[in-house]
């Protein structure tokens, strides 16, 4: 797989001069490392070439004819021609010797019998002459640090979540949102239709890598359940699955996406929890689950919930029971400590959900929060703040920031409930990477996630 992940050269095949075409897109995503220009774009470092017949010269690269005209070695061609050319071309690049192959190209098995049999064709030859195929019908690879090899319209920021898609297109839209909320990704990885690499070879894959802590995974089929169940228990690193095709309309809509067909729900679900993978039911949850895994170890089940609004601490309180969690009895000392501190309420609830009134300052917060986490059996905190006339959104994130610093063990959830004067203090948050929630639903839910 290195060679698809981290080619010295890359050849393209299908490099087209229409700047609206995917060919054209995966041009400039390896020479600029996205079409859209963002902070995170990491320009291939190596060496591409274009393949098109009908062109000298596309953005300042020589183009060839064919990839038998290169004369350099290739480690990875990029295949992004009509389905009907591509058995041919898989023939010439096995002739050339190189190391990997990704088929971009759509009108494969996901488009009936005709479409079938040239994806029989290329998997045949490619399963003799050994070499990796990711695809076809994807969108390609991204490897953060070193290679845009997809059309995805940019690179998302460097980070520790792998994600694996059987959706080029949720990719593609995961990959804005992520450069918005700063979450970050070691490597992004497409299989289309899966016809010889599939989702269990690169859990295998990410299992190993360096820079992956934690795997995300969106699910419409598999082709082999064991050799899937297989991967996930030699794979040490926390897996979370969005499963897609639960329902009847789902599973059709699958089969005209990929191909494959989806099996049932039940079957599946039960899979997933007997391996101990973490199941989620959104694509929000997908990531800010993989984000809490990838930068926590699982935690004692000891929670302190923290709120200026007694009705929403009790509504989180609520929400902890029914998921398991257990509230921690605030200790003799975490009380003295915050009596003897000068700057709570009189009137603040000494309990735990740790109800700090309604008038709370950042400094409040800041208290509180640093008292409930110097305490041992507390392993982490949802702070929850509602809005009120003298509420700093921003103030009160940077006390979260600088608290995450001070118990680095222990993660922070922050529940800032809101809209429109909320939402300066989420973005600081989510430039620290502090997890950081608009209801206690999923807020709940989250930390659910990293308890033992």
């Amino acid at each position: 797989m290195k060679q698809i992940f981290e080619p010295r050269t890359v050849a393209l095949i299908g490099a087209s001069r229409d700047e609206l075409s995917v060919g054209h897109g995966i041009i400039k995503n390896l020479i600029y490392g996205g079409v859209f220009k963002t902070q995170y774009n990491i320009p291939f470092k190596g060496k591409t070439y274009l393949v098109n017949p009908n062109a000298k010269s596309i953005l300042g690269l020589k183009c060839y004819p064919s990839i038998l005209n290169i004369k350099s070695r290739i480690d990875l061609a990029i295949i992004a021609v009509p389905a009907s050319f591509v058995p041919s071309i898989v023939k010439d690049c096995i002739k050339k010797k190189v190391k990997g192959i990704i088929v971009i190209s759509a009108g494969f098995s996901e488009t009936g019998p005709k479409g079938r049999k040239l994806q029989e064709q290329i998997l045949k030859d490619v399963t003799k002459a050994n070499i990796p195929l990711i695809g076809p019908n994807c969108l390609g690879i991204i490897n953060t640090k070193h290679i845009n090899a997809s059309f995805a319209p940019s690179t998302p920021p460097q980070g520790h979540i792998g994600f694996i898609t059987q959706s080029g297109a949720l990719a593609d839209s995961i990959i804005d949102w992520a450069i918005e909320k700063n979450y970050g990704f070691s490597k992004i990885i497409s299989v289309g239709n899966s016809a010889s690499k599939d989702v269990s070879d690169f859990i295998s894959y990410l299992a190993k890598d360096k820079d992956t802590k934690s795997i995300t995974i969106y699910l419409e089929a598999l082709n082999n359940g064991k050799k899937f169940m297989q991967a996930v228990k030699k794979c040490k690193k926390p897996i979370v699955i969005l499963k897609g095709g639960k329902t009847d309309f789902g599973k059709e809509a699958i089969t005209t996406h990929t191909g494959t067909l989806a099996g049932s729900y039940k079957v599946y679900n039960a899979a997933f929890k007997q391996l101990g993978i973490t199941i989620v039911e959104d694509i929000e949850s997908l990531f800010l689950y993989a984000k809490l895994l990838s930068e926590f170890k699982k935690i004692k089940n000891n929670i302190a919930i923290i709120t200026n609004g007694g009705g929403c601490g009790v509504v989180t309180a609520d929400l902890c029971s029914a998921e398991g969690i257990n509230l921690a009895k605030l200790s003799p000392s975490t009380l003295q400590k915050l009596d003897a501190s000068g700057k709570m309420h009189p009137a603040y609830s000494r309990s735990n959900p740790l109800d700090i009134i309604g008038d709370a300052l950042s400094i409040r917060y800041k208290t509180a929060l640093d008292c409930v986490l110097s305490q041992k059996n507390i392993s982490a905190a949802i702070v929850i703040q509602t809005l009120q006339t003298m509420t700093d959104p921003v103030e009160n994130a940077k006390v979260i920031v600088k608290l995450k610093k001070k118990y680095p063990k222990k993660p922070i959830i922050a529940l800032f409930m809101g809209g429109k004067f909320t939402k300066a203090g989420k973005h600081y948050l989510e430039i620290y990477n502090i997890p950081v929630f608009e209801f206690p639903n999923k807020a709940v839910k989250a930390l659910k996630a990293l308890i033992k």
